[in-house]
């Protein structure tokens, strides 16, 4: 498995099909809050296995702090080090473009998985497309 960032329309197209598998076919989110006002400002992500799209998530600064969102991954690829491997890809993408703090917003089932990798819950449970989310951060220095 390889992430790259989307640079072309087909890469983003990419990202955004495994995001409608996941969060809109799978997670029954209204594709109309899936896909928002800051889709042509964001970084985007894509993870590809074998050539084909399993993963994706993007990256947009928000006053001066990294957020991650969109972050993905199919479910035949969970559990075999995929979100690992694109949470990497991104936290690498911010350090490099001298961010010291990310934040993100986790569905609550996913806190365990984003406390492994050092982000710490910052906010009380709130529901975001219908989903119980907490917000969370990590400082990267």
């Amino acid at each position: 498995m390889n992430v790259i960032l989307a640079a072309t329309e087909q890469q983003k197209e990419d990202a955004f099909e495994v995001r409608k598998l996941v969060f809109v076919e799978e997670q029954k989110v209204p594709e109309e809050e899936e896909i928002d006002q800051y889709e042509e400002t964001s970084v985007h992500f894509v993870m590809y296995h074998e050539g084909i799209p399993v993963g994706a998530g993007r990256f947009r600064s928000v006053d001066g702090v990294g957020k991650l969102e969109r972050i993905c991954v199919h479910a035949a690829q969970r559990g075999k080090g995929a979100g690992v491997l694109m949470m990497d890809a991104m936290e690498k993408y911010a350090a490099s473009k001298g961010f010291s703090t990310l934040k993100l917003n986790a569905q609550v089932h996913a806190i365990p998985f984003y406390e492994r990798l050092g982000f710490t819950v910052t906010s009380d449970e709130f529901m975001d497309a219908g989903i119980l989310h907490k917000s969370m951060q990590k400082n990267l220095v």
